[in-house]
């Protein structure tokens, strides 16, 4: 039985309502990556109804991750548990309503789309952007919708991306950069507060599409958190570039190479 109760202060907003809920609560979600960005889009979702969310990560928790990783605790670093696992159990917790399905597998060209192709959204809680240049190409090819995250230092960055006359990641970052590999947080560092609002972000631009209450932002967000500087991109039509080998020129490298 799903308790429309325990979300009242939602339903009370007045763009929100119990038809948002509804639509929240029938609705189905990929998280890639169970990391900072992941467990909390995770946890932000659960708390709020979605119907189902399905989380893919090979990795196992450690003691550098408790400082901003969501939900995982000491105990589980020590035991070096699955993230996932963990993460459900957590989010089970949390709000046993929300159906949860984990797949302890990094996301690749050979199973993202079983992983992908029986939801509404992708979220993105990766830390490279080979793995987020996949999911462009698998969201650009198949027209679903998807939320790009990233965080470094104090520094993050978030845009929705759509199908349909709209630019895809790569018309605005054509080729993986050096600095946004997956080991640059142990060079450059990482703050939890930084994950935290990004991941922050992204959850709340998956609510507004996910319920249909209002139109999802159209900007590239960067923020420098140090400095307290916020800069808005807007993605229209202007920002396609023409020879764009994914939304343009449909070659998807990265789910055919």
């Amino acid at each position: 039985m799903y308790d429309m109760s325990r979300y009242a202060r939602q339903i009370v907003f007045p763009e929100w309502g119990a038809k948002g809920q509804t639509r929240l609560q029938n609705s189905r979600v990929l998280i890639v990556g169970a990391g900072g960005l992941g467990s909390r889009q995770a946890e932000l979702l659960a708390r709020a109804g979605l119907g189902f969310m399905r989380i893919a990560d090979d990795d196992n928790i450690d003691l550098t991750n408790i400082q901003r990783q969501a939900l995982y605790n000491e105990s589980d670093a020590m035991q070096n548990l699955p993230k996932v696992e963990q993460l459900k159990i957590h989010l089970g917790e949390i709000n046993h309503e929300v159906a949860i399905e984990t797949a302890r597998q990094r996301v690749d060209k050979f199973n993202i789309h079983n992983l992908a192709h029986d939801v509404d959204l992708i979220m993105d809680g990766t830390d490279n952007f080979p793995s987020r240049f996949l999911i462009n190409d698998y969201a650009v090819k198949n027209k679903k919708p998807w939320i790009f995250g990233g965080a470094i230092g104090a520094e993050g960055q978030t845009a929705v991306f759509r199908a349909g006359g709209n630019p895809c990641l790569r018309c605005i970052m054509d080729a993986p950069s050096a600095a946004c590999g997956e080991n640059s947080c142990r060079s450059a560092g990482i703050f939890g507060p930084v994950v935290s609002a990004i991941a922050s972000l992204q959850t709340m631009e998956a609510l507004k599409i996910l319920s249909g209450s209002a139109p999802a932002e159209n900007y590239l967000i960067k923020i420098n958190f140090w400095m307290g500087g916020i800069q808005r991109i807007l993605l229209t039509g202007k920002v396609l570039r023409p020879d764009c080998p994914c939304c343009m020129k449909k070659e998807f490298e990265y789910l055919d190479d």
